[in-house]
């Protein structure tokens, strides 16, 4: 018997461990909508912690006739979950394309919670996902802990091409950039002029360069800035009316160009470069000294080879 009762015990308070953790486990999605059929969720301005389980990322979908098509699933398993129920508050008709903008982690690892056939990316993007997708699942597991639970890397089988795609009475322009990536997805909604620009624009945010060309980035920067939008829902960052955060996104990158290029060719080491001070244009940008550490960590060595040429 008394077995039994310490089995029961153990059973109900585990029970209530879990009800907890779920309950924490709260992402408190709040879709907003910006035009006609269209809504977004914004992250927080941050760094990945254990307090923001990784949603840092701006997510959207769009409800069309034919159904919903969601941009970007979020950083875990959960987010995925979540946005799904967040979806159906607002509309009952099926995803029926998810579209992965990029193959970092806060875009695509809330992919599980959608059907596999409804996920599509870039050629580019499916080979970043599935070549980099388990570390990058890994190292997310180290910097959110728990609200990473049963999220595992589900790489699109679907690839998208360049060009329009009509679906549900909405005219969407697929654009194949990269600069950010070696392959980003930004999508121009013809019908409501929604450009969504994935992580090649940061709004208030000093923008992430682990796998950057800085130089195709700008390219990319340049095409975006021509197109006719009317609302700009760049990957970080609040969405914007204006061009302002291509502009603004543009302007670190050209700086930090010039930056790291003038201090290899002055000589100076990476721990040199750490102690330089940003530009007070810079200094209000959300993470900017986290992100201009990591920018050194990652483009620097390049920088110091070239220099020695």
């Amino acid at each position: 018997m008394k077995r039994l009762t310490r089995s029961l015990i153990a059973a109900f308070t585990l029970g209530w461990a879990l009800l907890l953790a779920a309950a924490d486990m709260d992402y408190g999605l709040a879709p907003e909508q910006i035009a006609p059929d269209t809504w977004v969720l914004t992250g927080r301005s941050e760094d990945f912690s254990t307090g923001n389980g990784g949603n840092i990322v701006n997510t959207a979908f769009v409800v069309t006739e034919a159904g919903v098509v969601v941009i970007d699933s979020g950083p875990s398993r959960a987010y995925g979950e979540q946005l799904r129920r967040a979806i159906g508050r607002i509309t009952p008709k099926p995803v029926v394309l998810v579209v992965d903008t990029h193959h970092h982690p806060d875009h695509f690892l809330g992919n599980q919670a959608f059907p596999p056939d409804t996920l599509a990316a870039l050629p580019g993007t499916r080979h970043g996902i599935d070549t980099e997708g388990g570390a990058l699942n890994e190292n997310m597991y180290r910097l959110v802990g728990d609200w990473m639970a049963g999220t595992e890397v589900v790489t699109p089988a679907r690839s998208l091409t360049a060009g329009p795609l009509e679906m549900g009475g909405h005219r969407f322009e697929l654009l194949a950039l990269d600069g950010h990536t070696a392959a980003d997805l930004a999508i121009l909604d013809r019908s409501t002029g929604v450009l969504f620009a994935g992580d090649l624009v940061f709004n208030d945010r000093a923008p992430t360069t682990p796998h950057a060309n800085l130089s195709a980035w700008q390219n990319a920067l340049g095409t975006l800035e021509k197109l006719p939008f009317k609302r700009l829902v760049p990957g970080h960052g609040p969405v914007a009316r204006d061009a302002a955060p291509i502009r603004q996104t543009r302007a670190w990158l050209a700086w930090l160009d010039r930056r790291l290029r003038q201090a290899a060719d002055e000589g100076l080491d990476m721990t040199e470069v750490l102690a330089l001070p940003l530009p007070p244009e810079f200094r209000q940008l959300a993470v900017a000294d986290a992100e201009f550490r990591r920018s050194v960590g990652q483009l620097y060595p390049a920088y110091e080879q070239q220099a020695l040429r």
